[in-house]
Order: C-alpha cells, then structure tokens, then sequence
C-alpha cells in the first residue's frame, strides 16, 4: 500500500487517489460534469472538482442537511475534527436526531468531493467555504458573523488591550495573544455566563436581536449606555464607521453552540390527505386516460387541414389559444397542456411553408394506428420527459415579453427531474393514498434546498413546477384522486405496490416467459434511459390496456335528429361518423345531431344517399327514425342540382327557372352574379365564396372541374414534412452510464500513474507536467534495454493531431521505427511511431 493512502491526505487530490473505483463512480456519478470531458488525471479531477461552477451545481444537489452540515464546515475552524462539527450541529445539549443523521451527510459532502480529510481534520473544499462562509455582501445562512480575530483584524493594538482589559482579562505583550485570549474568554461556558450576567437588561436584548442573523447593526457616533458596555468588552466589535457585528464566538455561545436556528436531519414525512381504494383510484385514472387520448385526438382533427398561423416570433397567438380552448371546452390553461403534450410527443409541428401553420406531423398518423393504451404511453413518456412547460404560457420572460404556447422560452431543464421526483413521492404511500400537497412541496424542498428558493416562497419555480406537476398528472390519467395509479407506477419504473402487481400472464408456449417487473435502480432521480424506459412503458400499458373502455360498432340513432355513442366508438365508425353529423355534447356518452350542412359535408366527401342510409343501417342498434331518412333524402335530392365552376366562378344550372330565382334573391347582391346563358351565371369571385354564398342562401351547389365533372371535397388532412420531437434543454450533462464510467476511471487511474510515477533523474529536473526530451538515439537506446530488462518507462508522446500526453509503458518489441508495448494508461498493448516519442525516462526502482 503507498504511503498515500495509509497517511493523511495533504490535498483533495491526494483523498481522490485513496478511493477505490467504486467510490470514485459514485463521486462522477453524483457530478456528471466532472467527467466531461474525462480528466487526464486525478489532479485534473480535482482541480476541476474545485471550480466554482462545478461546486456550485453540486452545493444545489445537496438535500437540507447536508447542506446545513456544509454551512457549519464553513464557519468551523479549518481544519475542524468531527467532534467540532458535532458540537456546532447538534449544539451543547447533544441532540441525538441530529447527531445520528450526521455521519450520513459528511458521507455524503465526502462522496460529492466538498469534503475531504479524515474525521480529525476536516476540510471543507475552499471554492465551498467562499461560497458559504459568512461576509457582509453575502451573509451565511447559518446568520454567524466573523470571527473576533477577523473582526479585530483592522482594529488597533491599544484599542484591543483595552477591550481585553475591560472584559476582566490580564493584558497581554501583542495584539495576537490578547486576540486569542478574547476568543478563548467567549468559547468558555461558565467564564461567558459570568461576563453576560453584568450586563443590562437593555444590553442582553441587543444581543437578542442579532444571535440569529444577521448579525450587523447600526451605531450613532455617540453610542448609548448599553451599547457601549458591549462595545468596551467586545461583545460588538466595529466593522465600518456606524456599522457593528456580533462575533462569532459570541453568538455561539448565545445559541448553546449550535450554527442552525432549526437543524433539519430527518426529511418531512409525506402525508396523505385522503386515502381511496386502489381500484378507484386506477380506474379513474383510466377514465381521465382515454379522456387524454380523446381529447389530443379532437385538438389534431381540429388542425387536420391546417391548424392556426405560426406568430412571427414563433408560437400560437392568444386568439388561437382561445379558439383551441373553445373547440375543446376546457380553460386557456389546460389547453395550452394539451397542444404541447401533443407537440412534445411529435404529434403537431409547423408546416413550414411561406404561410407557416400549425398541422400534424405524419407521425400522428402511426400513433393513431397504436392500441389505445400504447398512445397513452407515448403522450405520457413525452410529459414526464420534457423541459417545456406549459405553466408558463401567458407569463412574462425577462424581457417582459409574453409567453405563448409553442413559442421560445417555456423550456426548463429542471422540470422532468422535479415531475419525475413528485410522482416518486406519490408512490411512497400506500396504494389509494393520496398524499397532501403543501406536505409534497415541504419534502421536495428539503431535498433541494438551494433549488428551490425561500421555503416560505410558493412562487418559486421548484414549487410552480410540482404544483403543475400534480395537475397535469391528474389531467393526463397519472393519477386518479390525486393519489399514484398502477400503471403511473409503472411508467416511473417503480416496483408494483405490495399486492398490487398484476398477474403474471400464463405461458402460451414453451418459450414464452413471465414478465419480469422491472424497476429503477434506488436513489436515481430524473428520466429513465431509453432502454428502460421502453420497458416501462410496456409494463404500463400492460396494466392499462384493461382498464381502457372496448370501442363500440354502434350507436343509438333517436327519433330527434341525434345519435347517441354510449361510449368509444371504433375509428372508421368514428371518422364516418364526425363527417355526417356535428358533435352536440360530450361525456360519458357523445350526442351527434344530424343537420342539413352536416349531411352535405358527406355527400361533398363523395358518398350517396343510399351509402348513407346502409351506413347508418348498419351501425345503429335502433331502427333510422323517419325524419333522419328523410332528411338525407332531402338534402341528396338537391345537392349538385347547382354546379359551381371557375370562370372567375359561375354557376350552372339545367333549371333556368332556378337561375331566375339567385338572381332576383336580394342576398345574392354581394356576389354581383350576371347572365351569360340561359343556364349559365357567371360571378367576379372565386368558386370557394360563391359555393359559400349559395349555401347560406339555402342552396346545395357543387363544385365541378373544368371537365365538367363534380369535384369530391373530401378533407384532405394536411400534414407536414417528417418532423422529430423537440429535444429536452438539459440540466447540465447527463449522468454517465456504467460503461462509460468504467472507461473513464480506467482511463484517470491510468494517467495518473504517468503523472505520479517516480522517475529516475536524468540531467535537469522537469517542471510538472512538462514531457521528457531525449535525443532519438537516446530513446532508441532506452526502449531498447527496457525490451531486454521488462521494466516499465516513462515517455512523452505526440499523437497524429498534435495532442501531447505522457505514459507509462513497458516495451515488447522495437523494429521498424516503431515500438510496440503495453500501454498502462490506456491499459492495452499499442504501437507507437518513435519519430513521436519526445522523450523517455527510467522509473525509480520504488
């Protein structure tokens, strides 16, 4: 074992050399940014552990406790032993909560690289002190001042002896003992109480007022009685003109030692708010499901022939949103949820043609063609995995300018991780539980304190995005009552609630195996990878599928013009259906009513009279009421009598007695309509507003070609080019997997041994990291005797692009200008070209 790792490490580096690789996986693990690119060495490693961005990101990733454990290191002595830290945490009482919590969170601060040193000689990392330690542009969270002797450091030497006299100590030969003599008067319990028991009354309430933070006042040139006891004895001590500060070891000593007002070491428990049966809950989350497919699939047949204009700047106007939000009858909101559902999902995108609209993109046609219960997977996986945010729609962005849906500026990298963590909290309780929400938010601050701003803030975005969360996860059938369903477990990759699984499906042949419930590894937090997300989310739509309700083949037709769909319908019986007649009312059965411009639309979509009287024959469970048949008659029996062409446009007729009639109908003025035969109307119009005019004048015309024949206006569904999903904004880089890390760690271990390696010297020493330089007859000769001897060098290298590294190597063969040898960086045998060797050097025998 090298001398390293049995003594104390003197740096952060010299700690990372001690860890195993295990523990060194974890630490890249829980700081993927240190492995972007992968460090040449450990030093690197450190190094770039150390820089304030890194430490920054990883400070947000600490839950509260630990986080207040670094806040202490910060105002503890450097180094400070366990025993001093234990003392500022759990304070002169000794709470054991905190005191049993506290290995867990300096493990933690250790894994995460903040802290490094054994238990007797702690060391916060110094980018983390400077970041938490206490100044008077960044007060601490702990609310402690500077200490005396950083106080004092400024102040006089005779004004220190005063002060130190005046608080009843013997003066002193210089100003460092007599500041250590005041520092160890206030770190004495009994000495302490004793001075503080000769204070006022006035006094001790001014020392009241700043022992929790912060610990600045204000003074007048002319300080009162009161004040001026404190400040004689340096209870306050000065830090600008006007301006006082309560030591640190004052406040200390103040509070019973502790450094936090309210240490929190455990997590707030998650409480549920009402609990439901399990099968409740998974069947109205069920109901809300298909109620998301319906409602994502009215939102494209909406846009199916082109939804509305793409804003210049991007994004849907507020009029649009509006329209969108009628059509479906739900609030603006809500409809902002469900067009960018949709558009995460790769169902809508712009067209991009010159007039840029909304549409749906070809893949809406392949999800429509999935099982019921597979579409809601895609539209959940979707939710769960992106970064825009729906909430924001209708805010303000930094530059004050409002946020539309589909527009810039709605992503937000933290959003799946916070989605992905409340449905976790969701799952904690008993199935049918549902937890209560301000308990959710309490829970998810703790765990991200720096994240989530003030706790007492409910505007703060951590907050809106579990509070979105929640709703959006009852909308899209997640939940059912608030409380986690079985198949929302599922797609979370979480183990099935205890006897809850589904079960297993019987084998129908030899191969056939039962399905293995997968699960999450514990700890990991955000989105799954792509491997197990598939497999989640076929284990959800396997508990889904269900509870999703059969579609019909049928529907009820009433004496009133309506058909009644008592549930889904199937979708040719559904597309038919939408054509021939209008949706009146929507729930848990849908009314359609029949009317003249609605069985128009079908005959204009190329069917006849008689298809439509066999179509409705066919799917209707009640015999065709006599006015419906009458109707279609009525409306075939005139349609096309017109014939609507482009001259600009005319109209012809074979009846010019109906001809007659358009002309001298006073409604037909604005098409300006003129005689060109006797059953020929010609009109300075385009064949699309003369078919309008007519039909709101009451008539049926049809629009026909150039050849004479009538044009089917079937609704061609507008679609646009092959589009991908947006791809999430992430959160910085994404955690490595475990091949990956086993790379990277190989490939550290091994650089660091060719930095650290000892070298026999040879002429003049090298600055560190600098290459070796030998001549080439040198390096020849070297490798040459290490081939014979089996001994390891040390060369510089120089590969095809320029980069230089240096490596330990043991050579196997030199011929040809090039030497083949193992390569313990890379930890593989290589060749090397000995024109791009700089230099060699002999390892020390040790």
């Amino acid at each position: 074992m090298s001398p390293e790792a049995t003594s104390a490490p003197r740096s952060l580096a010299e700690a990372l050399r001690a860890r195993d690789d295990s523990s060194l996986a974890a630490l890249l693990r829980g700081r993927p940014d240190l492995v972007t690119p992968v460090p040449t060495d450990l030093t690197q490693l450190a190094t770039r552990a150390g820089t304030r961005a890194s430490v920054l990101r990883a400070l947000e990733r600490l839950d509260r406790f630990a986080l207040q454990t670094a806040e202490a290191l910060a105002v503890a002595p450097d180094p400070a032993s366990y025993g001093t830290l234990l003392a500022l945490m759990a304070g002169d009482a000794g709470d054991e909560t905190v005191a049993g919590a506290l290995p867990r969170a300096v493990g933690t601060l250790r894994e995460q690289a903040l802290v490094w040193g054994d238990d007797d000689r702690l060391r916060l990392v110094r980018t983390a002190r400077e970041l938490l330690a206490p100044s008077p542009q960044h007060p601490s969270p702990t609310g402690l001042g500077p200490t005396v002797r950083e106080a004092t450091s400024g102040m006089s030497p005779g004004r220190i002896q005063e002060i130190v006299t005046t608080a009843g100590l013997p003066s002193t030969h210089d100003s460092v003992s007599a500041v250590d003599a005041l520092t160890a008067l206030f770190t004495h319990r009994k000495k302490m109480a004793k001075l503080l028991a000769g204070a006022p009354e006035a006094a001790r309430e001014v020392l009241s007022r700043l022992v929790w933070g912060p610990p600045y006042g204000q003074v007048t040139a002319e300080p009162a009685a009161h004040l001026r006891w404190l400040l004689d004895r340096g209870l306050l001590l000065p830090t600008a003109p006007g301006t006082v500060v309560l030591p640190r070891e004052v406040a200390l000593h103040l509070r019973a030692g502790r450094a936090h007002r309210v240490p929190e070491p455990l997590p707030p428990a998650v409480t549920p708010a009402v609990t439901h049966g399990a099968q409740v809950v998974d069947a109205t989350a069920a109901g809300q499901a298909y109620t998301a497919l319906a409602t994502v699939e009215e939102l494209l047949k909406d846009w199916d022939e082109g939804g509305p204009a793409v804003l210049r700047a991007g994004g849907l106007s507020v009029r649009d949103l509006k329209r969108t939000a009628v059509a479906l009858d739900v609030s603006e909101p809500v409809a902002a949820f469900w067009v960018e559902l949709a558009y995460a999902a790769g169902l809508i995108a712009s067209d991009g043609e010159a007039d840029e609209r909304y549409a749906a993109t070809p893949a809406y046609d392949e999800w429509l063609e999935r099982p019921p219960a597979e579409r809601w997977v895609r539209l959940a996986q979707a939710w769960l995995t992106a970064t825009r945010t729906p909430g924001l729609v209708g805010g303000r962005d930094a530059k004050d300018r409002t946020l539309s849906a589909l527009g810039a500026g709605l992503d937000r990298s933290a959003a799946p991780e916070v989605r992905h963590r409340v449905l976790s909290l969701l799952a904690g309780p008993p199935p049918g539980a549902a937890p209560d929400a301000e308990s959710v938010l309490a829970r998810l601050h703790w765990e991200r304190p720096l994240r989530g701003g003030r706790r007492d803030d409910p505007d703060d975005l951590r907050s809106r995005l579990a509070r979105w969360t929640l709703a959006e996860a009852e909308l899209l059938g997640v939940t059912g009552r608030g409380a986690l369903s079985a198949h929302g477990r599922a797609l979370l990759g979480a183990p099935p609630a205890a006897g809850t699984g589904p079960a297993p499906a019987v084998p129908e042949g030899p191969g056939d195996k039962l399905p293995v419930h997968h699960h999450r590894p514990a700890g990991r937090t955000g989105p799954l990878p792509a491997a197990e997300q598939a497999v989640a989310g076929a284990a959800a739509a396997r508990l889904l599928a269900p509870l999703l309700p059969e579609p019909l083949d049928h529907v009820l037709l009433q004496a009133d013009l309506t058909a009644v769909a008592p549930g889904p319908l199937r979708r040719p019986l559904a597309d038919v259906l939408g054509v021939l007649a209008d949706v009146e009312s929507k729930g848990g059965a849908t009314v359609y009513r029949f009317t003249p411009a609605s069985v128009r639309r079908a005959l204009d979509a190329g069917r006849t009279a008689a298809d439509l009287h066999a179509f409705l024959t066919e799917h209707s469970r009640t015999p065709v009421p006599q006015p419906l048949a009458y109707l279609i008659d009525d409306v075939a029996r005139r349609h096309g009598h017109l014939r609507v062409g482009a001259a600009s446009a005319y109209v012809r007729c074979d009846d010019d007695a109906l001809l007659n009639e358009i002309l001298a109908d006073k409604r037909a003025a604005g098409l300006r309509l003129r005689r060109l035969a006797p059953t020929v109307l010609a009109a300075p119009v385009d064949p699309a507003a003369l078919l309008e005019g007519l039909r709101a004048m009451g008539y049926a015309p049809a629009a026909e070609s150039a050849e004479g024949d009538v044009l089917i206006t079937r609704a061609d569904a507008h679609r646009t080019p092959p589009r991908t999903a947006p791809e999430p904004v992430p959160d910085g880089p994404p955690p490595p997997d475990a091949t990956l890390l086993t790379a990277a760690i190989r490939a550290i271990r091994a650089g660091d041994l060719a930095a650290t390696a000892p070298r026999k010297p040879a002429g003049e020493p090298l600055a560190g990291g600098e290459l070796p330089r030998t001549s080439s007859a040198e390096t020849l000769a070297t490798m040459q005797a290490a081939v014979l001897t089996g001994d390891a060098v040390w060369i510089g290298y120089v590969n095809a692009e320029g980069a230089a590294s240096q490596r330990v190597i043991a050579p196997v063969r030199v011929e040809g200008g090039f030497v083949t040898a193992y390569d313990h960086t890379a930890d593989e045998v290589r060749t090397f070209p000995l024109h791009r060797i700089t230099g060699v050097a002999e390892l020390a025998d040790d």
